[in-house]
């Protein structure tokens, strides 16, 4: 299970999660992992943290960034998919959908590493992604892209298991 922050503008208006620009990046990385885009369309349940495009950033540059009441808002959708969805694997994108699952830690303690959680779907893997978009200036930060090549190496080796020990049927990635 992929879960990302809100649907961009793009993906708002086409109905289809990351179609833009930031899942262009998102699917290239994936595809470093061993996962080509129509393979993970068609085998990863894609969410989000909130479920409406929350407009453009005030600033000019990017989206903006779901309030916490538009956050609230959706929390239940959410929430429901893990239910029903029992992930056994949890890749959430960027800052917002990485502190659905993990402590507000800096990106580069969380980043590159497994983590395990117990949720309302079960017990997953967790390893985050940072946010794909070119208004995330954190992947050009020095050895950031190092973390992001090992969170890589890591959802391939999960990938990997996964697909040699599927789960059962009420189960996804």
């Amino acid at each position: 299970m992929l879960v990302g922050q809100a649907p961009g503008k793009v993906e708002a208006e086409g109905g289809k999660p990351f179609a833009g620009r930031a899942g262009k990046t998102l699917f290239r990385w994936l595809e470093r992992a061993g996962i080509d885009e129509s393979s993970a369309r068609e085998n990863i349940y894609i969410a989000a943290v909130t479920r409406c495009y929350p407009g453009p950033h005030p600033g000019g540059r990017g989206d903006r960034v779901p309030s916490r009441s538009e956050r609230e808002q959706c929390g239940d959708w959410l929430q429901s998919e893990l239910e029903i969805i029992k992930p056994k694997l949890l890749i959430p994108v960027g800052r917002l959908a990485i502190e659905q699952f993990l402590l507000p830690l800096s990106l580069d303690k969380l980043i590159g590493q497994a983590h395990t959680v117990t949720h309302a779907g079960g017990t997953s893997r967790v390893i985050p992604l940072p946010h794909p978009s070119g208004a995330s200036s954190w992947v050009h930060q020095q050895g950031n892209m190092l973390l992001v090549e090992r969170a890589l190496h890591l959802i391939q080796q999960e990938w990997e298991a996964l697909r040699l020990n599927p789960p059962r049927k009420s189960s996804a990635a």
